[in-house]
């Protein structure tokens, strides 16, 4: 059961509620616009008008999170899952005891009221316009293996996901843009991390909260992302393995009698490569043949849906941690 944020904190914490600026947006009714002014100023304690459209204090605390490589997995401005592994994480490696509730203390060190704009501009470039966007990615791996590439389908898509955020929040953001055309001006998340610069020892898969937490020296918590750990059909391995190699862009390699059958497909398969790819956009091969760690192309559904065995994350975090890891580093799945 998702836990709603505390709305019962000191009366100063909602004093800004009153210059966030939401226009409801749903289908029979006017669009919804969510301001980068409503975001630089939401405060604990701030709720949205509805729980169908983003809350302008939860999506600056993904953010916040997300900052600092505590990924709340996508930026969408609603409380769920995700954000709350994000939220107890903080607080175990803050040492604000446990729990996933967003208080008035874990806000402050979250460093939340200090905060200014969590967004900021982008100009849709000529590359970006020029994208060839397939309509649809079929789910049938045959017909995916028969395409040159698994690309985004929108430049909605491509652009949410460039900037953490769910394609919902963008069109919140910007409920008049034309993300296809070179020029456009929009309001996007600042979503840029500074890596760790310490070197990583070894990485755990903890199988009973579904997170992949990336440790340094003296078991200092480096990074942490919300992940999907195989499934009970094909549940993921047990002990402790290494990174082999890391691929970028990798092709995906569909083997039946390996691996798993899907829909009629009983031949080997290469599916082209592309954000859209089973795997996504990287592929952090273990030692443990078949076995990965890898991105996906459905970042709102990581850790909420079942994997084949392996480790999924959101595109954007499994780039972060290809970046971090080499060959060599332990894995380890843990309950």
């Amino acid at each position: 059961m998702v836990v709603p944020p505390p709305r019962t904190l000191p009366k100063s914490l909602h004093a800004a509620a009153s210059a966030l600026v939401l226009l409801l947006a749903l289908a029979t009714g006017p669009a919804v616009a969510l301001t980068a002014e409503d975001l630089s100023r939401a405060t604990l304690g701030a709720p949205a008008k509805s729980d169908k459209q983003p809350d302008p204090f939860i999506a600056k605390a993904q953010v916040l999170l997300s900052r600092r490589s505590i990924s709340p997995g996508v930026i969408d401005g609603v409380d769920g899952e995700n954000y709350r592994k994000a939220i107890a994480q903080f607080r175990r490696q803050n040492g604000l005891g446990a729990g996933e509730e967003m208080d008035e203390q874990t806000w402050q060190a979250l460093g939340g009221e200090a905060a200014g704009d969590i967004a900021t501009d982008y100009t849709v470039t000529e590359v970006d316009a020029a994208t060839d966007f397939p309509r649809r990615i079929p789910r049938d791996y045959a017909r995916q293996a028969a395409m040159k590439r698994l690309a985004y389908t929108s430049p909605d898509e491509m652009l949410a996901e460039r900037f953490h955020m769910s394609e919902a929040l963008l069109g919140a953001l910007n409920p008049k843009a034309d993300f296809g055309k070179a020029g456009e001006r929009i309001r996007v998340m600042s979503v840029a991390r500074t890596p760790p610069d310490a070197a990583v020892e070894r990485i755990d898969a903890v199988k009973s909260t579904g997170m992949v937490i990336v440790y340094g020296p003296g078991e200092q918590i480096l990074a942490s992302y919300p992940a999907t750990i195989g499934s009970s059909e094909t549940p993921s391995p047990t002990g402790e393995y290494k990174v082999q190699r890391i691929a970028r862009n990798p092709t995906y390699h569909y083997d039946p009698d390996k691996n798993f059958r899907q829909g009629r497909n009983r031949k080997k398969l290469i599916l082209p490569p592309g954000p859209n790819n089973p795997v996504g956009s990287v592929w952090i091969a273990l030692s443990k043949p078949t076995f990965g760690i890898h991105g996906t192309p459905e970042p709102s559904q990581v850790s909420k849906t079942s994997s084949h065995g392996c480790i999924r994350l959101t595109n954007w975090d499994a780039e972060e941690l290809a970046g971090l890891v080499k060959p060599g580093v332990p894995v380890r799945f843990v309950e």
